[in-house]
């Protein structure tokens, strides 16, 4: 059986020091790990709430990071990136990028630049994005999945157009001979990785896909699940279902004993991230989305606008049992067993997100450094 591969994504926020010392931290690990890629986040504001992203929750990181929303810009860190790191043979990835807020055209363009620089090492990451970084900036937020769709295929016409002018009808993305003479790099254009979870997104998935690397799936039956509707679409398109990489993006939540583990999972931030699960994965543990029965999860959550004090009552009513479900997490081997669970029901590449180091302890954040090295060499071995 293949084995499973990874790469490790970074929330690329600015810090007090330099826009870069973090990024390229991450990405020097990932690289002394024998990860496979690189990947960053595409946010104008953080996913965690601002208002408890303080030093009594967040820690000495608060220090580090004074300004959780200050996200710098995706494409021009993974420019910067290349530029710096040229004999470091690593993917390199956006996760993901927004159809929305940026036009197709733009994205083609970003992509393809990256492509020739890295010499054929980018990799597209792109979803419908999230209200929270489209609503609050005056960007048009309804049939977020038809503009999506829309996108992609505004995206393949161009880079199929062979640099000659190009109309093609769209509702959201019209084209009126429009020209895009970059070229593919040896004939290959960027492998497109598809953030798809509903039904329709995921035949979109199967239709368009390079890879298919969701994020709010919680459980590796319902993986499976997704998995084989990915494949069908594929199926039915005429294209080879085999030929779609089987992703996942996780948090990995590790330490040196499983007391350890428990007390990062139960920290404030932490727990704030179980705000983006869908309501129906907080029922599963009897508990109400604190955003309403029907909430969707994190496409349709906009942090920047809860207070402090309904942070904290939302964070206080996420169960451990929710938390363990919605990340990996517990030793190394620990992990490591959970990772071969989701690879029995298909996984084939893991894009990880260190929590580790949210431990509200900074001494038992530092310490998780080890153990989660172990895992991404661990991950090997799969």
């Amino acid at each position: 059986m293949a084995g499973v591969r990874f790469g490790i994504l970074d929330g690329i926020v600015n810090s007090r020091f330099s826009p870069t010392v973090l990024p390229r931290a991450a990405y020097l690990s990932a690289a002394a790990t024998g990860a496979d890629s690189f990947w960053v986040g595409d946010h104008l504001n953080s996913l965690i709430p601002r208002s408890i992203a303080t030093p009594e929750y967040l820690g000495v990181g608060a220090k580090l990071v004074p300004k959780v929303d200050a996200i710098l810009e995706p494409w021009t860190m993974l420019g910067h990136l290349a530029a710096r790191n040229r004999f470091r043979r690593l993917r390199l990835g956006v996760c993901v990028t927004d159809a929305s807020r940026r036009n197709p055209a733009v994205t083609a363009q970003a992509a393809a630049t990256l492509h020739l620089l890295t010499r054929g090492r980018a990799l597209l990451g792109i979803g419908v994005g999230e209200r929270e970084g489209n609503e609050p900036y005056g960007v048009e937020w309804t049939k977020p999945v038809a503009r999506f769709e829309e996108a992609i295929a505004t995206i393949r016409a161009l880079w199929d157009s062979g640099g000659e002018p190009i109309s093609r009808d769209s509702p959201y993305f019209p084209l009126r001979n429009a020209v895009f003479d970059l070229p593919p790099y040896r004939g290959k254009w960027p492998e497109i990785w598809i953030a798809a979870h509903g039904p329709r997104m995921l035949r979109i998935a199967g239709r368009y896909a390079d890879a298919w690397v969701p994020f709010v799936l919680s459980r590796p039956t319902d993986y499976a699940r997704a998995l084989e509707a990915v494949r069908t679409a594929a199926s039915d398109a005429g294209r080879d279902p085999m030929s779609i990489v089987p992703a996942v993006n996780r948090a990995i939540v590790t330490g040196r004993t499983r007391d350890d583990v428990d007390e990062a999972l139960d920290g404030v931030i932490m727990k704030a991230s179980a705000l983006a699960a869908p309501a129906e994965a907080w029922a599963r543990h009897g508990v109400e989305h604190p955003l309403g029965a029907d909430f969707s999860g994190v496409q349709d959550l906009v942090p920047q606008t809860i207070d402090k004090q309904t942070a904290l009552s939302y964070t206080a009513k996420v169960p451990a049992s929710l938390m363990k479900e919605i990340c990996f997490s517990g030793t190394p081997s620990e992990v490591i067993d959970q990772v071969a669970e989701w690879r029995d029901q298909g996984l084939r590449y893991l894009l990880v997100l260190n929590g580790s180091q949210l431990n509200p302890s900074l001494r038992k954040g530092v310490a998780a450094s080890l153990p989660f090295g172990r895992v991404l060499r661990g991950l090997r071995t799969l």
